[in-house]
């Protein structure tokens, strides 16, 4: 009886040396869920950061993290998993972290369940043999997302870039110009950004591209881009307003609402570049046309200007029939041609002054770039502009040359 006794004790003895050995001690391997706190209750689709961090005394062969279904909440994994080695009271231990961004798809509380960590791990004898660590359950109170007029687009950090791929008011004549808006936001899956818009302007065509979204993980959450992109062209051949392009934004750092504006657009042709104003045929040329009747009519006007001017020479812009900027503006009224129109204005407007021009001109840029103003009257701003007096019309010779009022 003892021999069977110790011949089952040497038979035994190494399978119960590796029974010892493959024991884990309760503080070997641990494995938790950490929610990054904010100041309020997330907002639905708001997004929520949390690590899974192991923390393991043990040899590890091999491993595995096994994730929940995360039911309630869209995820994102932030990168490859990291391992690295520290020091906990005296000891080196290895550490495991995996950060991700969830997303809730709903309000009310929410359960993120356990992480399990399948390991194989080594004994003293160099054995193998699996263990798995659990995290325990981890709950979130998601708040229902507020009500917004348009779209919901809860954002941590968010950045805005107009370009065009050259100058838009300096446009060749029927040439187009790229206009590219790049919207960057951190903390929002590329699908959470908002619809690509639909920009309009009363006189310009308007090619919309397809939009381009791409994401890139950060430790901080995605970086989610998206480029809208549309080719403008004038219809008109000289200028257009793009209206403006807005929308609004949640700031889950600041908790407020925001709104991004940005501004209308002039998109025109390059007004250096135009041919000058037709100036009609020079003062001979018109005076030899003249029928004989009318020749001798001119000639007397001119004698009489001299005779009252103290005999100076005769500037072709003092009679009205015959000044260029005059007969350019009125073609161009005639015409429908606003630059040509605009250039003859204010021309005359630098040669002669008067507040009234002034204001008119100043009324018609208005009219011209203002967004959504209708078209403005061309004739009717011809007819106004030279009724106006100018500021030498308001200003009278004085013996000696000097001019007063």
């Amino acid at each position: 009886m003892k021999r069977f006794a110790a011949l089952l004790v040497l038979l035994l003895a190494p399978v119960l040396a590796v029974a010892q050995s493959s024991t884990v001690a309760p503080d070997d391997l641990e494995l938790k869920v950490t929610v990054e706190e904010g100041a309020a209750a997330p907002y639905q689709g708001e997004m929520v950061l949390i690590e899974i961090h192991g923390i393991y005394r043990r040899h590890i062969t091999r491993e595995k993290l096994e994730q929940p279904d995360l039911e309630g909440f869209n995820w994102m994994q932030l990168g490859s998993d990291h391992w690295y080695e520290s020091q906990l009271n005296g000891r080196t231990v290895k550490n495991f972290r995996r950060r991700m961004a969830l997303f809730s798809d709903r309000a009310g509380t929410l359960t993120i369940g356990p992480f399990t960590h399948h390991l194989t791990l080594t004994d003293e004898h160099d054995n193998w043999f699996d263990h798995a660590v659990s995290s325990g359950p981890v709950t979130i109170r998601v708040a229902p997302a507020p009500e917004v007029p348009g779209w919901w687009f809860p954002v941590r950090r968010l950045e805005i870039s107009d370009e065009w791929s050259n100058p838009p008011d300096r446009l060749a004549e029927g040439q187009g110009v790229l206009r590219v808006i790049r919207v960057t936001a951190i903390g929002v899956a590329p699908e959470m950004l908002p619809p690509m818009p639909e920009l309009t302007s009363p006189s310009a065509l308007i090619f919309p591209h397809p939009e381009k979204r791409l994401v890139e993980l950060s430790p901080h959450g995605p970086v989610a881009v998206a480029f809208w992109r549309w080719t403008i062209r004038p219809t008109n051949g000289t200028s257009a307003i793009i209206e403006p392009v807005s929308f609004d934004y949640f700031d889950t750092t600041t908790r407020q609402s925001h709104r991004v504006a940005i501004s209308a657009q002039r998109v025109a042709m390059d007004e250096t570049g135009l041919p000058p104003a037709r100036s009609g045929p020079p003062v001979a040329a018109t005076l030899s046309a003249l029928p004989s009747a009318a020749v001798a009519a001119v000639a007397f006007l001119i004698v009489l200007a001299l005779m009252l001017r103290g005999r100076e020479l005769l500037d072709p812009a003092r009679i009205p029939a015959l000044d260029p900027l005059r007969r350019g503006l009125r073609r161009a009224a005639r015409e429908g041609d606003p630059a040509a129109l605009r250039r003859n204005a204010a021309a005359l407007l630098r040669r002669d002054g008067g507040a009234g021009r002034a204001a008119l001109l100043s009324g018609l840029d208005s009219a011209l770039f203002r967004p959504a103003a209708p078209p403005p009257d061309l004739r009717a701003f011809a007819r106004r502009f030279l009724a106006a007096r100018p500021a030498a019309d308001r200003a009278t010779l004085k013996p000696g040359g000097a001019i007063g009022g």
